[in-house]
């Protein structure tokens, strides 16, 4: 399915959970890398869990609309492809959109665009319950304790390799995001043994070697988009 939406679009002000962790199986998340990029040398894992509240939060327009939506996205870190500023590329392995319109955007950009999914981004007091859904069985699950209080400002780059065509692309993906005042993961559980996503499981004792929640994250997607080893995909 093609989408008469053209690079970059913006989003604004979602709701987002952002994890970086050391996995249990560093040889099963070798496995998910294709040949031609390496994992990093920790072998690394990302997630990315969001919700987005109102259509009105992007630039998406029209028939063809994201609308609001919810997403969860996550893959390896990749050696050799940091930005100028040493934030790791990155691999996508899986990607979860509850909108259709979304899904065949991403699709067209070479991302590996899954079944629908769902999901949630629940905050009360200082509990953060995020879950992601597939035909509404939840298959990853975090719990942190967040303190939104006075938030941070921070800003920058990302950078996702996909592969379009036989080819591999390289996308920037610049974002603006408020970062909560405190963060502290409390579980991060894959909870569906027999899913594909359960090869990237974390190891145990759970090590998160970053992560941040944002009440408000905007970005663009995808930006500064090119081959791999061109101008745009440097």
């Amino acid at each position: 399915m093609g989408t008469s939406l053209y690079p970059p679009q913006l989003i604004a002000n979602s709701r987002t959970l952002y994890l970086v962790w050391t996995p249990a199986d560093p040889d099963a998340v070798a496995k998910l890398v294709p040949e031609g990029l390496s994992p990093a040398r920790d072998h690394s894992c990302y997630i990315n869990q969001y919700v987005v509240d109102g259509s009105d939060q992007t630039s998406a327009t029209g028939a063809e609309s994201f609308g609001a939506y919810s997403l969860t996205y996550l893959g390896v870190n990749l050696s050799g492809l940091d930005t100028e500023a040493g934030v790791p590329g990155r691999w996508w392995t899986h990607y979860y959109n509850s909108s259709d319109a979304m899904r065949r955007y991403a699709a067209a950009r070479g991302v590996p665009v899954g079944e629908p999914g769902t999901t949630s981004v629940e905050l009360s007091g200082t509990e953060l319950v995020v879950t992601t859904r597939i035909e509404g069985v939840p298959i990853i699950r975090t719990v942190a304790d967040v303190r939104v209080g006075n938030t941070q400002r921070v800003g920058g780059q990302l950078r996702y390799i996909t592969r379009r065509d036989g080819e591999f692309i390289s996308g920037r993906y610049p974002y603006v995001a408020d970062i909560a005042e405190t963060f502290e993961v409390k579980s991060f559980e894959f909870l569906d043994r027999t899913h594909s996503t359960y090869a990237l499981r974390p190891a145990d004792p759970l090590d998160v070697t970053f992560g941040f929640y944002s009440p408000s994250m905007t970005f663009c997607y995808p930006g500064g988009e090119g081959p791999l080893g061109s101008e745009h995909g440097s």
